[in-house]
């Protein structure tokens, strides 16, 4: 088993992938042999694993599973795939996301001022960008000057048209997308590349110059796990239950401040990336205000309504 999985990893080209085999399907079946292997026990693999892992997360190892004893029957090492006769069954419901309040998000601006998550936490709060579009982000998609001569003038801003992904593609073509930066995004830019900079220097031939904007000491990729630990220590020093929150709730946040603000909804769906405001209210319909005011505000406009419980 083991060997018909190192197979799949090439041709999947996916670290989530490799990671969840490793952890998941070759401890519990990575010792079986492929032409011995029944539905029988990957169905109890399955339904073993049902109480720790969500639903889509089984339906990713199954597929694994699925894809492994595949390669091995193009090789005639096996004559059929159990695991096309096993269903994904119910997982455990996953942990919702949630948003920060202007309040907590406020607090946190604030906690990440001087540590090296500040310009990750204001870009990543003040845009709605995705970690894996942050962590692929390079200063050749920044543009932090603009063009106040230009006609119209240019303003500051960040092309959002790569990710960590595989191809090094955005989510999907929609997300590919350029945004104008805030003012405070700006700031914690140039104070990051001055003192990007400064580390350059002091690391001399082992850094190693991949022009990404968020990186490690050696100028390397992030991974996810340097992301959220730095981020859980800015999260409890702005008094937040840090175990609680992770990183890409900055997007979510993001939505439901605009949301909260009044910005329509189809702006909203613009400025995150997605193909339409079905997908906008689908994801993030949590975030959404759950009552659209300004119909009801037009109409008591045109017609001298009165609010429920208003006195004339």
């Amino acid at each position: 088993m083991a060997g018909a999985w190192s197979g799949g990893a090439g041709s999947e080209h996916s670290a989530n992938r490799t990671i969840l085999a490793g952890k998941h399907l070759l401890p519990a079946l990575g010792s079986r042999r492929l032409t011995e292997l029944t539905a029988d026990e990957v169905d109890r693999w399955l339904v073993g694993e049902s109480g720790q892992l969500s639903t889509d997360t089984l339906a990713k190892l199954l597929s694994i599973l699925r894809q492994s004893i595949r390669r091995a029957q193009a090789r005639d090492l096996v004559q059929r795939n159990v695991a096309l006769l096993c269903e994904t069954p119910k997982g455990t419901g996953g942990r919702p996301s949630k948003s920060l309040s202007l309040e907590q998000a406020s607090r946190l601006l604030l906690a990440a001022e001087g540590t090296e998550m500040h310009a990750y936490v204001v870009v990543s709060l003040l845009t709605g960008a995705r970690t894996e579009e942050l962590r692929a982000l390079t200063w050749s998609h920044l543009d932090l000057e603009g063009d106040t001569k230009a006609i119209p003038p240019t303003p500051p801003s960040i092309q959002l048209w790569r990710s960590v992904r595989a191809s090094g593609e955005t989510k999907t073509q929609r997300s590919r997308r350029t945004l104008e930066l805030p003012v405070l995004c700006v700031d914690a830019l140039r104070q990051h590349r001055h003192h990007q900079l400064g580390q350059r220097i002091r690391m001399g031939e082992r850094w190693l110059d991949n022009d990404l904007v968020f990186a490690t000491r050696y100028g390397t990729e992030l991974d996810a796990a340097n992301v959220r630990r730095a981020f859980r220590s800015v999260a409890a020093a702005a008094g937040l239950q840090a175990s609680e929150w992770t990183p890409r709730e900055f997007r979510h946040s993001f939505v439901s401040l605009l949301s909260s603000s009044g910005v329509a909804i189809e702006d909203i769906a613009h400025l995150v990336g997605h193909a339409s405001t079905n997908v906008t209210e689908k994801v993030y319909r949590k975030e959404l205000r759950p009552v659209l005011t300004r119909g009801a505000t037009a109409m008591d406009g045109l017609f001298g309504g009165r609010r429920a419980g208003r006195s004339d």
